[in-house]
């Protein structure tokens, strides 16, 4: 009696849970995998096509620039967030004033809407009346300013938007993993004449490895999926200059603006299949890398 009351006790509490799970992330899933066999714009009767939908994104030029873009802004956003947010992680852990106040400083972005975040940088960014670009003017670094929304700067804005935002994050599981590093290793080190950049190449790396895993396999998966500062500074333009898959994908289904025709309808069918091809990509590179990085520790 008592088992079945402490069992009718705990799945009492898994029921919400399970129940969101359900509605919010089984059915939606569900509802795609029927709709991408569809023709359905949202309203009216679906019809159904079989596999044209998917045979329309092998001949869709955009979805690929896409795709190629995607991976452009991910290696510009992990290239550059990873190392810093390392270095950011190995300077607060040392015992200076103020790190606390720092990591807090650091960390604040994390905490912020990704959405006013883009607002905020949008003011900074924006061609005409900028706030970087007015301080560029006054002081005559340059004399009418630079396109940072432009076709030639586009990427590298949203990619160190990205960054801003992502350091704090990664920096904190770093700093978590090197606060698990004994003290007495570098004592013991330094007692064999080891200086610090010999203790960062053959002790931190190596003893923060399952954490600096974790984090790259976070960082890739959350860089493949962004699009929310992008949609907001650009709208993917000019031009699909910084049109990655998942906006294109949100296009689909809520249009938003765009350069191509194909973004100004609900599409719901092909948005479907999109939405599949899109996921596939993603937990492809995210198997590739879980396996390359299982190879390496067996060969550690």
């Amino acid at each position: 009696m008592n088992k079945t009351k402490n069992a009718t006790f705990a799945y009492s509490f898994l029921l919400p849970s399970a129940l969101l799970t359900l509605v919010l992330g089984i059915y939606p899933i569900a509802w795609a995998f029927r709709y991408m066999f569809y023709n359905y714009k949202g309203y009216g009767t679906a019809r159904f096509i079989g596999l044209d939908n998917f045979s329309r994104i092998l001949r869709d030029a955009e979805f690929w620039d896409s795709v190629v873009n995607t991976f452009v802004y991910a290696g510009g956003k992990l290239l550059l967030s990873i190392p810093l947010s390392l270095l950011l992680a190995a300077i607060l852990n040392r015992k200076i004033r103020g790190r606390q106040l720092l990591r807090a400083v650091f960390f604040m972005p994390t905490v912020i809407s990704t959405a006013v975040m883009a607002v905020v940088f949008f003011t900074i960014f924006n061609s005409y009346n900028g706030i970087l670009n007015q301080f560029l003017i006054k002081f005559n670094i340059s004399s009418s300013g630079i396109d940072w929304l432009g076709p030639k700067h586009a990427m590298l804005t949203v990619i160190l938007v990205a960054v801003w935002g992502a350091v704090g994050n990664y920096m904190l599981l770093f700093l978590a993993g090197l606060q698990n590093i004994p003290e007495d290793v570098y004592e013991s080190s330094s007692l064999d004449g080891a200086n610090k950049i010999q203790q960062f190449r053959f002790i931190t790396l190596p003893m923060l490895g399952p954490v600096l895993q974790m984090v790259i396999m976070l960082a890739i998966i959350n860089a493949l999926k962004g699009y929310e500062s992008i949609m907001v500074l650009t709208e993917g333009g000019p031009a699909g200059k910084t049109e990655v898959m998942f906006l294109y994908l949100y296009k689909l289904f809520f249009p938003v603006g765009g350069s191509s025709a194909s973004t100004q309808v609900q599409e719901f069918g092909y948005g479907s299949a999109v939405a599949f091809v899109s996921a596939l990509i993603v937990g492809m590179i995210s198997v590739i890398y879980f396996y390359a990085s299982r190879r390496m520790n067996r060969i550690d």
